[in-house]
Formats: structure tokens, sequence, C-alpha cells
């Protein structure tokens, strides 16, 4: 696969808090069109390497791109046009409370496009029901839905602009199985649909098994692996046999491949 075909690229990424070094030298290549799992222990900096990739914080050294952009160093112009082809859900779907969910998901519509009424509602239900919520759920405020339809309601906001790639950190956190798995069904079926790369920071052994083609593991400050799970799952490395060859891991495992052992 040719350099063409990565939509994000990280170099040489330092990214320090005081005395700190979370990053230091990391690289990192996302193709496009797939599903990359982010993982690692506590401490290693997945969050803030999302962050960083999207802009919201400026690296110490070296440089995240997205579509050939380095979002924390561009300009005005660059920012918004990459920013359109991108879409963001964070752990707690960072909705506004005083707005319903329609009214969220109007918001980067609303900040990018002039749009006459009738047709940004019909574009709010459309992206309320491809994230999987009932037309009702756009007259409730987040803080009248469950734990997964707040979840669902911030990947609705997330999908208005029709982006290209979605940054999802740790989406199915705080969710019972059912809803985790009905999630990563539907992140799944949104993928293959409409042709997203999904970056997606997460700690659930479940959904890298439902849903990644590629897993990146962080330790060290930088990237030690990214390849298939099965390739990952057998890395010699401590923690990623910890990970994976501990009492969750074999259950995911087993979920997956009855038939299989680890």
């Amino acid at each position: 696969m040719s350099a063409a075909d990565h939509v994000i690229e990280v170099r040489g990424l330092l990214n320090r808090f005081g005395s700190q070094t979370v990053h230091d030298g990391l690289d990192l290549d996302v193709r496009r069109g797939e599903i990359l799992g982010v993982i690692g222990g506590s401490g290693t900096g997945k969050s803030v390497l999302l962050r960083t990739i999207v802009g919201l914080r400026e690296p110490t050294a070296g440089s995240a791109k997205v579509f050939g952009v380095d979002l924390s160093r561009c300009n005005d112009g660059e920012r918004r046009e990459v920013g359109s082809r991108i879409g963001l859900l964070f752990q707690e779907g960072a909705l506004f409370s005083s707005l319903t969910v329609g009214e969220n998901v109007a918001v980067p519509l609303k900040e990018r496009h002039n749009l006459p009424a009738s047709l940004l509602d019909k574009l709010v239900l459309l992206k309320i029901r491809l994230a999987g919520l009932p037309d009702s759920a756009a007259h409730k405020y987040p803080s009248q839905l469950s734990g997964g339809m707040r979840k669902r309601a911030g990947l609705a906001r997330a999908l208005a602009l029709d982006p290209e790639i979605l940054f999802l950190d740790e989406p199915t956190a705080g969710l019972d199985p059912i809803g985790a798995t009905r999630f990563d069904e539907l992140l799944r079926t949104l993928s293959r649909s409409l042709g997203l790369t999904v970056f997606l920071v997460t700690h659930d052994l479940d959904t890298l098994h439902a849903v990644c083609d590629r897993v990146a593991v962080l330790a060290g400050g930088k990237v030690i692996v990214s390849d298939r799970l099965d390739r990952v799952a057998s890395f010699n490395h401590p923690w990623v046999q910890d990970y994976f060859g501990g009492p969750r891991g074999r259950a995911a495992l087993r979920a997956t491949d009855p038939q299989g052992e680890h």
C-alpha cells in the first residue's frame, strides 16, 4: 500500500507535559477505509495522541497530519477544510446539555452551511437514524437519555458533515455488554456502508475483535506494533501478553473463535 493511501501520518511525535514525556518519536500511519484500534496501558497517551492528530494539542516536536495537513500548525482555511472531513466522538459524548439531541446534531451543520430550516431538519433526522436512534430522540435532552443513547447521539453529531474519518475515544466505555455490542455492530455497519476510516481509542477487547482491521499498541512513548489483531496478540511484549493472555483476553478470543486457543 502506497503512502497516498495513508489518510493519517504521524512522524517523530514528541509530547511532553512538564517533565513527563508521553510520546517520544512516535510514528503511525492510518490507511484509508480501515478501522484502526489504538490500545495501551494507563498513561501511554492514547487520548493525547488522538487530540494531537485532530489539532487540539500542539506537539512538542514532530508532526501529525490528516489528509497531508498538520491541524495544530495550519492556517484557518486549511483547518476548516480538513475539519469538515472528520468527525469526533469523545468518551462522554461531549453534547451540549442545554440543547436537544436534534439541536446538538444541527450545530456543525449550521456552522458550515446556510441551509433552509426544512432541509436542516431532514438532515438532522437522517443522522439520528444513521446512529440507530428513533426520531423521538431529536427532541430529548442529553440528561433524558441512557448512556448508550448519549453515545449514539454523539455519533449522530460526529456524522453530521458526512466525514471521511471518524475519531472515537473509548466509545463503549460505561456501556453494558449488550449496549457495547450493539454499538460495535453499528460502527462496523457504518464504516462499511459509508466507506469511513475510523481511528478508535479503546481498552475494550470485545470491540477490538468485533470491528478492528488493525491494532496499534502504545508503550514506552512509541507504537511498538501495528498489525492485524492475531499478529498483535502474539507480539512478544510483557504488556501485550498480559493484555491478551489474561482472563478477559481469552474470553474475547473464545467469543470470536470458539475453537481457538491462546
